[in-house]
């Protein structure tokens, strides 16, 4: 059975903990979130008909400064997820070395089944539910699976209804006319491109030509199709939830996206096979990006993966069990909370423009975003050698160890 996703963040920290021989006092704070809140969301639908969805916030930690994480909008949300998914958040945070803690936010729905006034009446009621704990000092939002601009305008302008002025700060991912950052849309992409050219680096291998398969052509995936292929990348299979397409030759990042704007999925795409996404994982490729669910590769089928390189585009897609037969099998893990940091990155930088009310171009986004994402894999790579361990370990070691050293420096409370 396979273990779930805050058992696998579990996991790892009693893994790091004994690598850095922490005590039970340094090791214990870490096992659980700071504050879990469930709330009910009843919402008038178009038809009138009155609807109940079940909402959650998790703040993990919060040592190093307010917590920051998403809000997802999908049907198998669960407080499970949404508190690994905060945990995730507090360590990745502490691994790129931003002044964030973690949090995650979500919704039980399927998005694609309200109008977008029943979307917006979901957003808005949702957010008055959590409003006590959420702002630019406390917890601040951001996009997720499910989650777009417009939902974050909306959580945004609740917000500042609420409090009585314009607070952009609160949330991040929100449209540039509202205070949001040019490059953050493509960011998480754009930090794993970074990670995957860092990545090449080590045996002095290049992304030009290098064979690229895709699972979860959304936001991460889709942006990260055509930064690879723009570096010389060849994609030759992407998927989405209804399916996916083969192509050995190459698939056009652009053709593709305007297939996908006109049919809602990659599947049909002229000239390409189709293939399922558990076959895509399996593909013979260079380099893998899972950028969709959590838990997609695992003991099941870690033995048949056949990439030279996987790149984490989404959160926990590899479970504990999977990991230890991929990393007996040489197989190179850019992990999660490195490779997919690049969103909370930006999303940092947006907090900081909007604190100061003074916006930078594009491409000074780009290039301290470069700067974070490079810094933090050398980071990880030098922790990795120092103590002979994979890049996961030497990541999550990095990221607990500023962590418990926030928490040692600023002392216990009461």
């Amino acid at each position: 059975m396979t273990e779930s996703p805050f058992d696998s963040y579990l996991a790892m920290v009693e893994r790091v903990g004994a690598l850095l021989r922490y005590d039970e006092s340094t090791v214990g704070p870490l096992r659980a979130p700071k504050r879990s809140i469930i709330v009910s969301i009843p919402i008038e639908m178009d038809n009138g008909q009155v609807e109940v969805f079940t909402g959650y916030r998790v703040q993990y930690d919060t040592i190093r400064g307010p917590a920051k994480g998403g809000i997802r909008y999908h049907p198998a949300v669960t407080l499970d997820e949404v508190k690994a998914l905060a945990a995730w958040m507090s360590v990745k945070c502490a691994v790129v070395d931003i002044p964030f803690g973690g949090a995650k936010g979500g919704v039980a729905v399927d998005p694609a089944r309200l109008s977008l006034r029943e979307l917006e009446r979901l957003t808005r009621r949702y957010v008055a539910e959590i409003f006590d704990i959420i702002g630019p000092d406390r917890d601040i939002p951001a996009p997720d699976v499910g989650t777009n601009p417009q939902v974050m305008a909306w959580v945004m302008d609740t917000i500042s209804m609420k409090r009585g002025y314009v607070e952009p700060g609160t949330v991040t991912g929100k449209p540039v006319p509202l205070g949001g950052s040019r490059g953050r849309e493509e960011a998480t992409a754009r930090g794993l491109l970074y990670t995957v050219q860092a990545a090449l680096r080590v045996p002095g291998l290049s992304l030009e030509g290098a064979r690229v398969a895709i699972q979860g052509y959304g936001n991460v995936g889709g942006h990260a199709a055509r930064l690879l292929h723009d570096g010389g990348a060849r994609i030759i299979a992407v998927s989405d939830v209804r399916g996916g397409i083969h192509d050995p030759r190459g698939l056009d990042p652009q053709a593709l996206h305007r297939h996908l704007g006109t049919t809602g999925s990659v599947v049909g795409f002229p000239g390409a096979a189709p293939i399922t996404n558990a076959d895509l994982l399996t593909l013979e490729c260079d380099i893998l990006v899972p950028a969709a669910l959590e838990q997609q590769i695992t003991e099941e089928n870690a033995d048949r993966v056949r990439a030279r390189l996987i790149a984490e585009g989404a959160n926990g897609p590899t479970t504990p069990d999977a990991d230890a037969i991929l990393r007996e099998r040489g197989i190179f893990i850019i992990p999660d909370i490195l490779c997919n940091a690049g969103g909370v990155v930006v999303s940092y930088f947006e907090w900081v423009q909007d604190r100061y009310g003074y916006f930078w171009k594009e491409e000074e986004v780009q290039a301290r975003l470069a700067e974070k994402m490079q810094q933090a894999f050398d980071d990880v790579l030098t922790v990795a050698n120092q103590h002979q361990v994979d890049m996961r370990t030497a990541a999550y070691a990095m990221g607990v160890s500023r962590i418990a050293e926030a928490r040692r420096l600023r002392g216990l409370y009461g």
